[in-house]
């Protein structure tokens, strides 16, 4: 299987457990890798027979950026089940970084990474 990736897609969202985070929002960033067979793209230069990635990144955008939900583990599960509506693709791995999550001690990043395939 082929893979098509998009890496630091940032998106500002209001989604955490927290009242603060619901109120003032934050940044996230999405990391994607999406499973599919390039092969009939290619032998035709057609776009058409792919995924379009530029599509994908604004629908992945406008789900952040949407309803806000509690866990950034539900995020990325719409997040994936907005990218296996696209023909083709396969599989998917998303992971959402959220690097200003409510933590007291000094971090870098929170991340959940999950797998999805159509069944």
């Amino acid at each position: 299987m082929d893979r098509v990736a998009l890496r630091g897609l940032r998106a500002f969202g209001h989604h955490g457990v927290f009242p603060q985070e619901r109120e003032e929002g934050q940044t996230f960033v999405v990391d994607l890798s999406l499973g599919l067979d390039t092969r009939p793209a290619a032998a035709d230069d057609d776009l058409a027979k792919t995924v379009h990635y530029g599509i994908v990144a604004e629908e992945v955008v406008a789900v952040v950026e949407g309803e806000p939900v509690d866990l950034i583990e539900t995020l990325a599960e719409r997040i994936a089940q907005v990218c296996l509506k696209h023909q083709g693709v396969q599989e998917v791995e998303v992971c959402v970084h959220k690097p200003g999550a409510p933590i007291t001690v000094p971090f870098d990043d929170v991340t959940i990474t999950i797998t999805r395939s159509r069944v």
